[in-house]
């Protein structure tokens, strides 16, 4: 998770999506050898040297002030998202760099009550590297038990790679999935010393082919909200709007709602759910053997 790694590499994805077209240069008939634009267009439209700019995507320690990180980022065609991000890994906080804490973070007791008055609809608090902080019965009912899991299996990102009930529970795996990975490496670049955060990547990196292949990609992607297609096995299909919301007392928890709109079969979907999990002898959200 080396910060100067980190920034190349972002860098020179971001350069390789870029056709000369897009970015208003010629695009010499096709003799390019490489994919999108060459390190010399992306200083010429930044302003900068040519040294200057190959320099930063090896790596190299700079001084970037914020005016040249804003021509970087026109010159990349970077979305709000993708330029917070760059300037994450150009610009560290000050100080030295701390080792981020291996507790589970807590979770305080009114967002816990909170997350349980909500009866009627899945919620849960996601925290760093999107570990899974709290849920509620239909958050558990709706994805998977975490609270039987151990703190270690209680995260996002390992439900979707390793647990085979996700691949058919998630309508567009894919493009979930890819979603997820994007929103982690967003996540590194803030916490790059996360010691945990290292041992998740490099984990499923030797054992998933795909989290490898997007994980490579330098995506990067900042769940706020939109919507999820589920095929339930209790309730059948189900398409979800989520609101993620950042938390105002802790900027790395993230308290996120499932609602489906009204009148819908998902909104009776839900209901049935709701109505299932009140049934004696069900447990908190454990349905892969239902």
């Amino acid at each position: 998770m080396d910060r100067n790694t980190a920034l190349g590499e972002f860098l020179r994805s971001r350069r390789a999506r870029i056709t000369p077209r897009q970015a208003g240069l010629s695009d010499d008939g096709g003799s390019r050898r490489v994919p999108g634009l060459r390190r010399e267009e992306i200083a010429q439209l930044a302003g900068v040297s040519v040294d200057y700019y190959v320099r930063l995507e090896r790596g190299r320690r700079l001084n970037v002030s914020e005016t040249v990180l804003d021509a970087i980022s026109r010159a990349l065609h970077l979305d709000p998202v993708e330029r917070t991000h760059l300037f994450q890994l150009a610009k560290p906080a000050a100080g030295r760099p701390r080792r981020t804490a291996t507790r589970p973070q807590p979770v305080r007791p009114g967002l816990r009550d909170l997350l349980r008055i909500l009866e009627h609809t899945p919620a849960l608090v996601l925290g760093r590297r999107l570990d899974i902080l709290a849920s509620n019965q239909m958050a558990r009912a709706l994805l998977t038990d975490f609270d039987a899991l151990p703190h270690r299996g209680r995260n996002l990102v390992r439900f979707m790679f390793c647990d085979e009930t996700a691949r058919s529970l998630y309508t567009h795996w894919d493009t979930h999935a890819q979603d997820i990975v994007a929103s982690l490496r967003l996540d590194a670049g803030r916490h790059p010393h996360d010691p945990l955060l290292a041992e998740l990547v490099g984990e499923l990196s030797i054992t998933d082919e795909d989290f490898r292949r997007w994980w490579a990609d330098q995506n990067v992607y900042r769940h706020t909200h939109g919507s999820k297609h589920f095929h339930h096995p209790i309730v059948g299909p189900l398409t979800l709007n989520y609101e993620s919301l950042t938390l105002p007392a802790d900027p790395d928890q993230r308290l996120s709602v499932y609602t489906a709109e009204a009148g819908s079969g998902s909104e009776e979907a839900l209901r049935l759910l709701a109505a299932w999990i009140r049934q004696p002898g069900t447990s908190n959200g454990q349905h892969a053997d239902h």
